[in-house]
C-alpha cells in the first residue's frame, strides 16, 4: 500500500520502516524538547498523511523508547481518521518518576500502524447474543 505522505516542514522526516515487514513506520519530532518526569507535551511531526476511506492510522508507542526512557503517548493508541489532513503530532509523555527525556528534531518519537477498519452504523437492540464469556470484564479470566 502507498501512503501519500505531505511534508509541511523543511525538517520532518518521510516514515519508513526499520526493517522489512514491521507493521509501524516510525515517526519523528521536529522540534527540540526537554519532557521532565510525568510531564506531557504535543510534539509536531511536521507531516500531513492522505489516508484512504476504509483505513484508519494508529499512533503507538515505540517499545525500545518506552523501556529505556519510560517515553509514551498520553492516548495511545492515538487515532487518525481517514478523512483528517491536518499535521500529525503526538501527545507524549514521560513515565520516568526521576529522569528528563531529551528529544531532539529527527529524534524517532512514536510510529504509525494502518489498518483497514470497518465502518460501522451503531444499530439498538433490546438484547444481545449470548457468548461464552457473557458479561465478564475486567480480570474475568484470571491471571494462570
Amino acid at each position: 500500500m502507498h501512503l501519500p505522505v505531505k511534508k509541511l516542514t523543511d525538517n520532518a522526516i518521510v516514515p519508513k520502516t526499520a526493517y522489512a515487514g514491521d507493521a509501524g513506520i516510525d515517526l519523528s519530532s521536529t522540534e527540540d524538547l526537554v519532557l521532565k518526569p510525568f510531564e506531557r507535551k504535543l510534539v509536531p511531526t511536521g507531516l500531513a498523511i492522505g489516508l484512504p476511506e476504509g483505513y484508519a492510522g494508529f499512533v503507538t508507542p515505540r517499545s525500545g523508547s518506552a523501556i529505556k526512557q519510560g517515553l509514551s503517548i498520553v492516548n495511545a493508541p492515538g487515532l487518525i481518521d481517514s478523512g483528517y489532513r491536518g499535521e500529525l503530532k503526538v501527545i507524549l509523555i514521560n513515565l520516568d518518576p526521576q529522569n528528563d527525556i531529551v528529544i531532539k528534531a529527527g529524534d524517532r518519537i512514536a510510529q504509525l500502524v494502518v489498518l483497514k477498519v470497518e465502518q460501522i452504523q451503531a444499530v439498538e437492540t433490546s438484547q444481545l447474543d449470548s457468548t461464552e464469556r457473557g458479561t465478564g470484564g475486567f480480570g474475568s479470566s484470571g491471571v494462570k
